[in-house]
């Protein structure tokens, strides 16, 4: 398993900008943003990439944690890291609020593959949900996808973005073949 682990420094920024919930302007200082690309066929076979990030007010710094699947075997490891990843964040760090952009599929996901691997954890019964496709659309009266969010506010990734369904026929090779991830190029 891949397991990476980042720091970026937040520049400056305005409270003014952030999105507000429940009359709440800092909401981020008490949230994870998460995010999981997986693989679904009928039902839920794995998940390929599970990120998350939270932001550390003392040292004004996003904190990104990334587990990557190399092979079939490591899915229960990538499901305990998680859950242990989401303790963490209640107890050590008081977060209250998952953040995520059409989050209900990784939901779904999540908590069928922790309850067939019997892992005893919901995230809906630690966090309150916040998804930002449906806060923006409820906002602005109109439906939005990923790419015209990103472009409306000016984000551009750093790095070639591979889509869903690609990672999706990865991960199905991954959990089909043992040595495909050694292959890769």
């Amino acid at each position: 398993m891949i397991i990476k682990e980042n720091v970026i420094y937040v520049e400056d920024f305005k409270e003014e900008n952030c999105l507000i919930f429940n009359d709440k302007k800092d909401l981020f200082k008490d949230a994870i943003f998460f995010d999981l690309e997986h693989y679904v066929y009928k039902k839920p076979i794995c998940i390929g990439v599970f990120g998350s990030a939270y932001y550390n007010e003392n040292e004004n710094s996003l904190r990104i944690t990334q587990y990557m699947l190399e092979n079939k075997y490591e899915l229960k490891k990538l499901l305990r890291l998680s859950k242990d990843y989401f303790k963490a964040m209640i107890e050590e760090h008081n977060k209250k609020y998952i953040i995520t952009f059409s989050g209900n599929n990784d939901f779904t996901v999540i908590n069928y593959l922790y309850e067939k691997h019997k892992i005893n954890f919901k995230i809906e019964e630690h966090f309150k949900d916040i998804d930002l496709q449906k806060c923006y659309e409820k906002s602005m009266k109109t439906s939005i996808g990923l790419k015209n969010l990103e472009s409306k506010f000016n984000i551009t990734r750093e790095s070639e973005i591979i889509s869903g369904s690609n990672l999706a026929k990865t991960f199905s090779k991954i959990m089909k073949d043992e040595e495909y991830f050694n292959r890769m190029p």
